[in-house]
């Protein structure tokens, strides 16, 4: 087997490490943009940062769910008018993935909007970036991925360029301790559909299958304890851990069926990611059962692949996460569209050909 592995990112990883942030900004010249969500402005955390690191210029915070091309778009507009050097990211998922995007397309001519899903060559300049998430989930802190969406086109999808590899990943556990019970349960999950995929996807290799399965493990033993018990550090800092690893797992190798459906339950039905890659990740492991799934299945915990869906299944529905699409009264033309937008470039990296007939089985079960 050949393979190739690397990862720019620089980790820094512990309980408290946040208090780093000034001595690592001494080595960035200029001014600083922290961009995170409104949350963190009116409870003052922001203003502390501020006090403590003052290279930072400027706060961007106009950020959804999931950012859209039209938000991105403004913070490129702010980099430019402040002449920001840097980007500080303090947040989850769609926080790093704007700024990802944003550190790259401020120097570009075309508006972000052109790079949603067209191949449109990005440029080479990028500005550095510091990345400190505050989620346990979606690993884009050592991932050359972001996802944005355009609502006006209807249309969510990844951009990919090593340009978006952060310069430095700072995971502080304790930024966790706050996050709400069913964000924990949506990030959680798909930190584990990431590292199932990771280990599956046709670009598997050695070194992000050992990930995956130490990230699934760490998964599977403690994403219901911080559910039920958000205050147990111990537990927050192995799904800190957990989700960096499950990142670094599927980075290379990219995710697969789940991940493509997932995007049209979101565009389409507003369904959460996490929650999206969720609905479909027990099916799909029943479709891609083979001897090498079993092998992690068993490293994980399981004596067997249908016995780890159905903890997949139960924690669901402990968490109060969705397990079907019945509430949607879902049509037969509106099933037609899914199966046919299910269709993203992901679904090629599945073991396993998934084909209309099976894709339109999958929604059938869930309607």
């Amino acid at each position: 087997m050949n393979f190739d592995y690397a990862q720019p990112v620089k980790i820094h990883f512990g309980n408290g490490r946040l208090q780093e942030l000034p001595q690592l900004l001494a080595d960035f010249t200029g001014k600083g943009l922290l961009i995170c969500s409104k949350r963190l402005v009116k409870n003052g955390f922001t203003a502390k940062l501020f006090e403590e690191n003052k290279q930072l210029a400027a706060t961007f915070t106009e950020i959804s769910e999931n950012p859209d091309v039209t938000e991105a778009q403004e913070c490129v507009e702010l980099i430019r008018e402040k002449q920001i050097t840097f980007i500080v990211a303090l947040g989850g998922g769609s926080v790093i993935d704007l700024a990802k995007v944003c550190g790259t397309l401020c120097f570009a001519e075309e508006e972000v909007a052109a790079y949603l899903g067209s191949g449109l060559a990005l440029p080479e300049q990028r500005l550095p970036l510091i990345a400190i998430p505050t989620t346990s989930g979606t690993g884009t802190e050592v991932t050359a991925a972001a996802v944005l969406t355009d609502r006006e086109l209807g249309k969510k999808s990844p951009i990919i360029s090593d340009n978006f590899y952060p310069d430095i990943a700072l995971v502080d556990p304790e930024l966790t301790l706050t996050v709400p019970p069913r964000v924990t349960a949506n990030t959680g999950m798909d930190a584990l559909c990431q590292a199932i995929e990771g280990y599956w996807s046709k670009g598997h290799q050695p070194i992000c299958d050992a990930l995956a399965i130490h990230a699934a493990r760490l998964i599977f033993e403690n994403l219901l304890t911080v559910y039920h018990e958000p205050e147990n550090l111990t537990a927050r800092e192995n799904m800190s851990e957990a989700a960096l690893i499950a990142g670094l797992a599927f980075a290379i190798p990219k995710t697969t069926s789940s991940h493509a459906c997932s995007y049209p339950l979101t565009n389409i039905y507003g369904i959460p990611h996490g929650e999206a890659c969720t609905l479909t990740i027990d099916y799909f492991a029943k479709v891609n059962a083979s001897d090498r799934l079993l092998a992690f299945a068993n490293r994980v915990g399981f004596s067997s692949i249908d016995e780890m869906c159905e903890k997949i299944h139960a924690m669901k529905v402990e968490m109060n996460m969705r397990t079907d699409l019945k509430d949607f009264d879902i049509s037969p033309g509106q099933l037609a569209d899914l199966v046919s937008l299910s269709h993203h470039p992901n679904l090629l990296n599945n073991p396993v050909e998934i084909t209309d007939e099976i894709l339109e089985e999958m929604y059938q079960s869930l309607i």
